[in-house]
């Protein structure tokens, strides 16, 4: 997809009975994710960006308890760590650096989940969140 991000890094799952093909407008989707995470890892000073998860099929997402509106289904959005860095330290880079995020969450102070919008000509919303045992709140 790009020089740091391939589909299958993009689509791989722990939960391998279940079959996580990504269709063609995933596919753009996921390609439009991988041409944005390649910002994301340029903001880090090309620090590794290590996926958790990406691309979510429906049967996936649902074996992890997800919703159904999250943004994994259509392949806009990635959980994400980075080594040597905070949850809190990336989300504070990509926002100081003025990336066009759709939605950015610090994930139980163990991830971080970054996402582009639905559409190519989506407005991204820039949205902030903290999500932890506290419930979810901004990010501040």
């Amino acid at each position: 997809m790009t020089p740091h991000f391939t589909l299958a890094e993009l689509t791989a799952t722990s939960h391998r009975q279940f079959d996580n093909t990504p269709n063609e407008a995933e596919t753009a989707n996921l390609q439009r994710l991988a041409e944005f995470l390649e910002q994301v890892k340029t903001t880090l000073d090309g620090k590794p960006i290590m996926i958790n998860s990406a691309f979510r099929s429906k049967q996936v997402n649902d074996s992890v308890g997800s919703k159904d509106t999250s943004q994994h289904r259509i392949g806009c959005a990635a959980d994400l760590r980075v080594p040597g860095m905070t949850p809190d330290a990336v989300v504070r880079a990509v926002i100081a650096a003025g990336l066009p995020f759709d939605q950015i969450i610090r994930e139980f102070d163990a991830w971080t989940h970054i996402s582009v919008t639905n559409t190519p000509d989506g407005a991204p919303r820039r949205q902030a969140l903290i999500i932890d045992k506290a419930g979810t709140r901004p990010f501040a």
